[in-house]
């Protein structure tokens, strides 16, 4: 009887999770039909489009577009959600799909009933920077409504995991460090390519150690801040943790008032995994990165910020011969990040993947973030 019912919940939550993942590519290919030559169908699009009026790209409730709201975007969803339901009764028994139909209809009804306002869609006056990779909150939504063109997940992100639209990368700015190095020159690159606006800050012209003011103003222009600069010797623990640190502080305080959080993806290392292995030429950028990943677990999880840590293999850069080319970390970063992935492991060794847990859970800070002797 109990494992009746238990099959019975997952057949119901799998029905559920699957055909409002089918409403998401409806909802995907409404957008892409804005700028279609076929005037039908973009007169279906521009339907869809007034629910982005009833809930504007600034975040706030347009009472004038409620009922055009229901009309268009509402029942659509109502219906296209129903008929993605309709289709498992070719698979699963019909009370699990008339489970889920009732479901749906309360969902319905409760949103009528607060004329199309509901967990998300509301008013907001900031966007959090903690925003689920497997399930949609708030947050995540609301990344939509202010970046239209990407997060079409609505429940289970499924759609968006599989498509890659959980970043806004054309039309936005992104402000790069270490712009010279491997990494950041392969990522200004491919961010160009993709029609992300790309403006770069140097090290020692820009910002130097404890002084970062002169970057106010660029980080004010800034969506993005990429932090890819570093060294290996004795300027590691300035390069690698000072410097990366005290930019992400005050990119925090220039974006504080912003609508959308301010975004940050920082460079780590699989070093944090394993240390330095007992090589000295490594100790003093192994101690650096260490300690880095100890403030990052902290940007990770402040919902002033969207905070993603980058953990590459090692790569061929002007520090020596890598597992793999710069081009190559950052084509597999940007596979993840479009996928929403905050913790970006970049690893033909899988170390950083397992990295994960350390990042997470297991660092220590009296073993990690101690400057090494001079």
């Amino acid at each position: 009887m109990i494992w009746d019912i238990v099959i019975f919940l997952l057949q119901a939550a799998l029905v559920f999770v699957a055909s409002t993942a089918l409403f998401d590519a409806l909802h995907w290919t409404l957008h892409q039909w804005e700028n279609s030559s076929i005037p039908l169908l973009r007169r279906l699009s521009s339907w869809h489009w007034v629910h982005h009026k009833f809930l504007g790209v600034d975040m706030q409730i347009n009472p004038a577009y409620a009922r055009a709201n229901v009309w268009f975007h509402i029942l659509p969803e109502f219906l296209a959600s129903m008929a993605g339901t309709l289709i498992f009764l070719a698979i699963f028994p019909w009370p699990v799909i008339a489970a889920v139909s009732v479901v749906r209809t309360v969902m319905l009804a409760m949103t009528l009933r607060e004329e199309g306002l509901d967990y998300n869609h509301m008013s907001m006056d900031r966007v959090g920077g903690q925003q689920g990779l497997l399930w949609v909150d708030n947050n995540y939504h609301a990344m939509h409504h202010v970046y239209p063109h990407n997060f079409f997940s609505s429940f289970a992100n499924i759609f968006d995991l599989i498509f890659g639209t959980t970043c806004q990368i054309e039309g936005r700015r992104f402000l790069v460090t270490g712009a010279s190095g491997a990494f950041g020159s392969a990522m200004v690159e491919k961010l160009t390519e993709l029609g992300g606006i790309v403006e770069t800050a140097k090290s020692g012209v820009d910002f130097k150690v404890g002084d970062y003011e002169a970057m106010r103003q660029k980080l004010a222009r800034a969506d993005v801040l990429i932090l890819s600069h570093g060294a290996k010797g004795a300027s590691s623990w300035d390069a690698n943790n000072v410097t990366p640190s005290g930019l992400t502080d005050l990119f925090i305080e220039v974006g504080k008032s912003r609508l959308a959080p301010p975004e940050v993806w920082g460079l780590g290392s699989e070093i944090e995994l394993h240390g330095d292995m007992g090589m000295d030429e490594y100790r003093e950028y192994a101690i650096s990165k260490r300690a880095f990943a100890l403030r990052a677990r902290d940007y990770y999880r402040s919902d002033a910020l969207i905070y993603r840590h980058i953990v590459p293999s090692s790569f061929t850069s002007s520090m020596g011969k890598g597992a793999m080319s710069a081009t190559t970390a950052v084509t597999i970063a940007l596979f993840f990040i479009r996928r929403g992935f905050r913790y970006v492991p970049v690893t033909f060794t899988g170390l950083a993947v397992i990295n994960y847990f350390r990042f997470r859970f297991f660092q220590k800070a009296e073993a990690d973030v101690s400057q090494p002797a001079e």
